[in-house]
């Protein structure tokens, strides 16, 4: 038998160009499923160990020493108090195995037949691995395959006639985007990821990656591969309309020009590539206004306030430009608000204007109760830009002396009040504070000056804070909308819990 078992290890690793220890490692695996197929118990560990040399072959049963408590499975653990039992003088450990050895198992047809196919498996897996390891190598960012066929949960896209397939995710294809099976199409590389728990992998591709039209770009224009020119922003709604920002490493290049290239060539290359999707060239800018002006383009700004706190600009634009600087469905401002990282806000002169004089009677009137000061001394501080109780009771002594009409003595009166003020408004949110309900105090999100707001709001319980508008909880505590989002969903929570129960 052991002659026999060495021919066959070298016909079977000639017949398949495959290492002779891949050979002999199958052929163990086919011995102890015989094993343990006769033993009628599947679960049992079985081990055999071929000599490589001599071709002689032996069976082993094996057991896990495992500590008592851990005692769960009588087919392949032994405990260490058993063991001992069995065997008073062994040194054996935890965590180490026991072996019997048993009578071989005479390699029949069936289990030829089993190591063939364990090879053949380890022949194609190793072969599919050879071939993503050697695309990798490649380190394209672009490629390119052919539809294989389109299924529920996306496109799978044949990149290596016969030996490798890619996936374009459903939600990363262009909506209203319709391929058939032999159609060439290019994609992102994203990633590669395992299918399941099954050990094979599965190469990612993206049609609405961001990414994806920015290397489109550097393939239709030189300059960007010669660093001229540079691709700093892009922001799509993939198949309807993007923005891309470049700026220009040389002087003497136009980039928005280069970009768009001659009768509009290499824009309607990329837009032709991506559905049609409608591309913004735009100059990208350092300066924060600048950029939020570009950005909105084709729309024209007339002015922007820029709150650096609440990371938010307010755009101010005529009224005859409002529609174009929102844009259909809000997609001009939102893609604006994307390609500069900041929350954009449009309005018009008018409303702007509305606004401010709101603010502005909202802080005198501020000022007029919390100060105890008549209507013209609270005008004076508004008019010369003071907003807050701290501004007036903290900046430099100085500053107020500056204004018109105030001498040492106003001043003097004014800080006072202020602080007094500002003592008292304290004293009286902290007595808010302690009526906030433990539920709301605990919720995530919500930290302690968001309680503070809220509570001074009324707003004293979850639901309370579940009723609220994700616009009602932004004007309150000047979150941004994201965050009053999650915070809004988590305050709700309890709502759908008790539902489902």
């Amino acid at each position: 038998m052991s002659r026999e078992m060495l021919q066959l290890a070298e016909a079977l690793a000639s017949e398949k160009n495959v290492e002779a220890e891949v050979v002999f490692q199958a052929l163990e695996f086919a011995l102890s499923t015989a094993a343990k197929k006769k033993a009628n118990r599947e679960h049992m560990d079985v081990r055999v160990e071929i000599d490589r040399g001599t071709g002689e072959y032996r069976t082993f049963r094996r057991w896990l020493i495992v500590a008592d408590e851990d005692y769960t499975y009588p087919d392949v653990e032994k405990t260490i108090e058993e063991i001992q039992e069995e065997i008073p003088d062994t040194d054996i450990q935890i965590g180490e195995y026991y072996e019997e050895q048993l009578e071989n198992e005479g390699f029949g047809r069936q289990a030829a037949q089993t190591a063939k196919q364990i090879i053949l498996q380890r022949i194609r897996d190793a072969e599919r691995e050879q071939i993503l390891n050697e695309f990798l190598q490649q380190k394209e960012d672009i490629v390119m395959g052919t539809v294989k066929r389109v299924e529920g949960h996306g496109i799978i896209v044949e990149l290596i006639a016969g030996k490798l397939d890619a996936l374009i995710p459903r939600d990363q294809m262009i909506p209203r985007e319709n391929f058939r099976s032999g159609d060439r199409i290019r994609a992102l590389f994203v990633r590669v990821e395992e299918i399941g728990n099954t050990g094979r992998k599965q190469v990612v591709l993206s049609r609405t990656s961001g990414e994806f039209l920015a290397k489109l770009y550097e393939q239709e224009v030189p300059e960007i591969a010669d660093g001229l020119l540079e691709i700093r922003e892009v922001a799509r709604d993939p198949g309807q309309r993007a923005k891309v920002a470049v700026k220009a490493n040389d002087q003497r290049i136009d980039p928005q020009g280069t970009c768009i290239g001659v009768r509009g060539s290499r824009v309607n290359a990329v837009s032709n590539e991506l559905s049609g999707e409608r591309i913004d060239v735009v100059l990208w800018s350092s300066e924060t206004a600048q950029f939020v002006i570009n950005a909105l383009s084709p729309a024209e700004v007339s002015r922007i306030l820029i709150d650096e706190d609440k990371h938010a600009v307010d755009v101010i634009v005529a009224e005859d430009q409002l529609a174009l600087a929102i844009g259909r469905s809000g997609q001009n401002v939102r893609l604006a608000s994307d390609l500069t990282g900041w929350q954009l806000n449009i309005m018009t002169v008018k409303e702007a204007d509305e606004r401010n004089e709101a603010e502005d009677t909202a802080i005198r009137e501020l000022f007029i109760s919390h100060m105890s000061i008549d209507a013209e001394t609270a005008d004076v501080l508004v008019q010369e830009g003071f907003q807050t109780l701290e501004e007036v009771a903290y900046v430099p002594a100085a500053e107020l002396l500056e204004i018109e009409g105030f001498d040492e003595e106003i001043v003097e009166v004014l800080r006072n009040r202020a602080r007094d003020a500002i003592l008292t408004l304290a004293i009286v949110s902290e007595e808010k504070l302690a009526d906030v309900s433990e539920d709301m105090r605990n919720l995530d999100g919500l930290d302690s000056d968001m309680l503070r707001d809220l509570a001074q709001a009324g707003i004293i319980t979850r639901d309370d804070l579940a009723e609220l508008s994700v616009d009602e909880l932004i004007e309150i505590t000047g979150v941004t909308e994201e965050e009053a989002k999650k915070v809004i969903m988590a305050a709700r929570e309890h709502w759908f819990t008790e539902e489902s129960n």
